[in-house]
């Protein structure tokens, strides 16, 4: 949106994507699907006999149709007899006529291949078959002996077969260039040279031949990738191998070690292609060691694909006996192809490199680079119970026992631990720890920074422990960048149950964010905003406050690379939006599915399952009947879903589903199944650090579930009404700590509760300040819902009048929110009662 718009659409070209790496066709294919780009279009042109079935540009071409782009392929091929017979018209300067029996000839010798006619022309000019006649002031051409010419089956073989009958030296410099890459500076190509094996004016040669463009005084581009192919066949194919070692060894032998980072590429890039032809035991590791340095370069640019293949390529270099001799060497490589091989999702093939260094490494903290990669990878693959497992035996390693059943009284021990640490200190004090220097404890954060997220998922039991032991570290041993992190954490727990200590949560929250800037530490950002904004000051602050909090953070991570809590961020501020603000259920629904489809491209499962489910629930109060999982699993629905992650005992997932359809049925009037959704809710509790905006209100749709049927006075009346009680007791105490997010939901239970005593007076006072509190906060989903509750309560009465304007109040509320499937709902409720009104309607 930013370069391309309206008034000015963009058109991107790219050309030869067969050569695209995985990293660019990860670019054009974010480009291509993000919903928020528009008035773009890009064009790509490949060879489609250099792409088959298993090329990544076909999965990527693929991947982009699947999301709805609709992507054209235009074949282009050689140009006709016509086209070829205007291009000499105008090359030549003659008329059209003039120049058909040439043209139909270099037509048929060429099959109309463009950069083949050109090179077939200047042919015929070097042998004297067409000449400029400065008798005749025109063009001439010898049409007998241009038929008799003999041509190559393709423009790359003509041009090789063009080149061979240049001098020897230039063809060397040719060679030499091929080897080069695409492009490349006249320094470097001076390096390989050795004595006199080129002239001087090679590359001014190669110019006006017209083989190479030169880019700047020292830059120099093939013209066209086919003309250096056509010189890289120049090389016999058994000495090729050779040569390029011979390039490699000569380039590093030449190159002083203050250049050697510029050079890497180039070096490594030819040494690689001569590995066999190197066995000397010395010379491998070195040429280990030069493509590690290749790798961590190319890390350093974010161009992990690359920096794959020379660290991998680094690794085959070693011997068995390398653990022994280069100890050094092979843990780094080790280390580094760790690293590459998460950030490129081939978690597979880490799972299996890993043996080697974790049999091998000398000491536990040699092992601490690999096991972090392998713990990311254990929760981006979704395996949490095996990455909690994993981080509990790290962390035991580490100094800091956790166990995974928590007793009652270890979790008593935790929290006066980390309290008595607390008491006293200031605000200040908290800012002015020093910085914490134990490499250990450092490790240590690093891993429990890991378990949060998938204990918060799989765990929850485990999640408190691991903030109380975060905190706990970074007050005994000085702080870092992630314990402005656990200050927000043990904020988020303050704030809940049972402690439900709204100032103290607020007053942590406000100092795990100063210390976030005293660190510079920007890259927690995502992860503070998230927890702050969405755990902690929800219970202080209008809800409608933090919100472009939300929008911050997901810019914030997206910079950063932490797309797991950028992705968080967008869906607390959709989760927000729906449940606890009551925005615009049409405008919803349509970023949502934007943010889907961010989540999904950047691999972040448990976000886009989440924006599935928060979408499906638009649609099912819009009354659109739609599986908005169809786009992203071939087959899945929420009942199936639901059922593997319960499996994969992925329990915030499950509830999120549950109080979904709870709220849902709740709304459109099936209390039935909104109760049964309330039993199955009870087996996924929530976390002791945190409740989100979605599962407060789970807790008033369950305190109304409660009174209604408590009203049907059934032999489990008891267990109803405790349900409505414990829901209104709950609304009492966060009340105090936020009048405007809570009262217009306590009014209402407590409407609900007077109706259940019959006490009239208090219950029409009770309803009337919930719809008229409500409408002053901006809530327009729970005025709806109080008016038609008040209507309910009046038709019960039979005061058919005041509920027939209670139901069209209700209605008018609904169809500003959008819930379409409700407003039909009480259109049915009016069409009944209208006949039983006094008053005209």
């Amino acid at each position: 949106g930013a370069i391309a718009c309206r008034a000015h659409p963009l058109i991107l070209f790219l050309d030869d994507l067969q050569w695209a790496d995985e990293i660019t066709l990860d670019v054009i294919r974010m480009m291509m699907t993000d919903p928020d780009i528009r008035h773009f279009l890009f064009l790509g042109c490949y060879r489609d006999s250099e792409v088959n079935i298993s090329h990544p540009l076909t999965a990527k071409l693929k991947a982009i149709q699947e999301q709805g782009i609709n992507v054209v392929t235009i074949k282009v091929g050689p140009i006709e007899k016509k086209c070829v017979n205007t291009l000499l018209s105008e090359a030549l300067c003659m008329p059209p006529s003039l120049c058909r029996p040439l043209s139909d000839v270099v037509h048929s010798k060429t099959g109309g291949i463009i950069l083949f006619v050109l090179r077939f022309l200047a042919s015929l000019n070097d042998d004297g078959d067409l000449w400029f006649s400065m008798s005749s002031r025109r063009w001439m051409y010898n049409l007998e002996e241009i038929r008799q010419k003999e041509i190559h089956g393709d423009v790359v073989s003509h041009m090789t077969e063009h080149m061979k009958s240049l001098s020897k030296k230039m063809r060397m410099g040719l060679k030499f260039a091929a080897c080069l890459g695409p492009n490349f500076d006249a320094t470097v190509l001076e390096r390989v040279k050795k004595d006199d094996e080129f002239e001087g004016s090679f590359l001014k040669s190669c110019v006006e031949y017209g083989f190479l463009q030169k880019m700047s005084s020292k830059q120099y581009a093939w013209s066209h990738d086919q003309i250096q192919q056509a010189a890289y066949d120049l090389i016999p194919l058994s000495s090729r191998e050779s040569f390029h070692l011979l390039i490699g060894s000569r380039l590093f032998i030449s190159t002083p070690p203050s250049e050697m980072q510029h050079m890497i590429f180039f070096i490594v890039d030819n040494m690689n292609r001569g590995s066999k032809l190197i066995d000397d035991p010395n010379q491998r590791n070195e040429v280990a060691q030069l493509n590690l340095e290749a790798g961590e370069k190319a890390l350093s640019t974010s161009a992990f694909h690359s920096a794959s293949k020379y660290i991998l390529t680094g690794l085959s270099f070693l011997s068995p006996e390398s653990w022994d001799i280069q100890y050094n060497l092979t843990m780094r490589l080790y280390d580094a192809a760790s690293e590459v091989l998460f950030v490129t999702g081939d978690f597979s093939r880490l799972s299996v490199l890993i043996d080697e260094p974790l049999m091998y490494a000398r000491s536990f903290e040699d092992k601490l680079n690999i096991q972090n990669n392998l713990v990311r990878s254990l929760a981006a693959s979704s395996k949490f119970e095996e990455g909690i497992a994993k981080c509990v035996s790290i962390l035991y390693q580490l100094g800091e026992v956790i166990p995974l059943d928590i007793t009652a009284d270890f979790y008593a021990g935790e929290v006066a631990s980390v309290k008595e640490l607390l008491r006293g200190k200031s605000r200040h004090e908290l800012l002015s720890l020093p910085m914490m220097t134990n490499t250990q404890k450092l490790a240590a954060m690093q891993f429990m920074n890991h378990a949060l997220t998938m204990t918060f998922i799989a765990k929850p039991h485990l999640n408190p422990i691991i903030v109380l032991r975060m905190v706990k570290v970074s007050i005994e041993h000085g702080i870092c960048n992630i314990s402005a992190f656990a200050f927000a954490c043990y904020g988020a727990w303050l704030v809940s149950e049972p402690s439900c200590d709204a100032e103290a949560g607020h007053s942590m929250g406000r100092v795990a964010i100063e210390m976030m800037k005293r660190l510079g530490a920007v890259e927690m950002t995502a992860r503070l905003y998230a927890t702050v904004y969405g755990f902690i000051n929800i219970w202080k602050e209008p809800w409608q406050a933090g919100q472009n909090k939300h929008l911050e953070a997901y810019e914030s991570g997206a910079t950063t690379g932490d797309m797991e809590f950028a992705t968080t961020n967008l869906y607390q501020y959709a989760s927000t939006a729906i449940y606890g603000c009551g925005e615009n259920l049409e405008s919803l629904s349509q970023n949502i599915e934007s943010y889907t489809k961010r989540a999904f491209q950047c691999n972040q499962r448990a976000s886009w399952i989440s924006f599935v489910i928060l979408h499906q629930f638009t649609l099912d109060l819009m009354g659109i009947k739609q599986n908005s999982f169809l786009p992203y699993s071939q087959g899945m629905t929420e009942e199936s879903c639901f059922t593997r992650c319960h499996s994969n005992n992925e329990i915030s997932v499950c509830r999120l589903i549950c109080c979904k359809k709870k709220y849902v049925a709740f709304l459109t009037g099936d209390l039935d199944v909104a109760a049964k959704m309330y039993e199955l809710c009870q087996d996924f509790p929530v976390v002791f650090t945190g409740r989100l905006v979605n599962t407060i209100i789970s807790v008033f749709i369950d305190g109304l579930i409660g009174l209604y049927f408590a009203r049907k006075h059934r032999d489990d009346e008891v267990k109803w009404t405790n349900m409505g009680l414990e829901a209104i007791q709950s609304f009492r105490q966060w009340v105090k700590s936020s009048e405007w997010n809570f009262s217009n939901k306590l009014y209402l239970l407590e409407a609900e509760f007077y109706f259940l005593r019959g006490d009239d007076e208090r219950a029409i006072h009770s309803y009337h300040a919930a719809i008229k509190v409500a409408r002053e906060h901006r809530f327009v989903h729970e005025e709806g819902l109080a008016e038609e509750k008040a209507a309910t309560y009046f038709l019960h009465k039979n005061r058919h009048d005041d509920a027939m304007r209670h139901f069209i109040n209700s209605k008018k509320c609904y169809e500003r929110w959008g819930a379409h499937t409700i407003v039909q709902r009480i259109d049915k409720a009016i069409a009944i009662l209208l006949p039983l009104c006094t008053g005209r309607r």
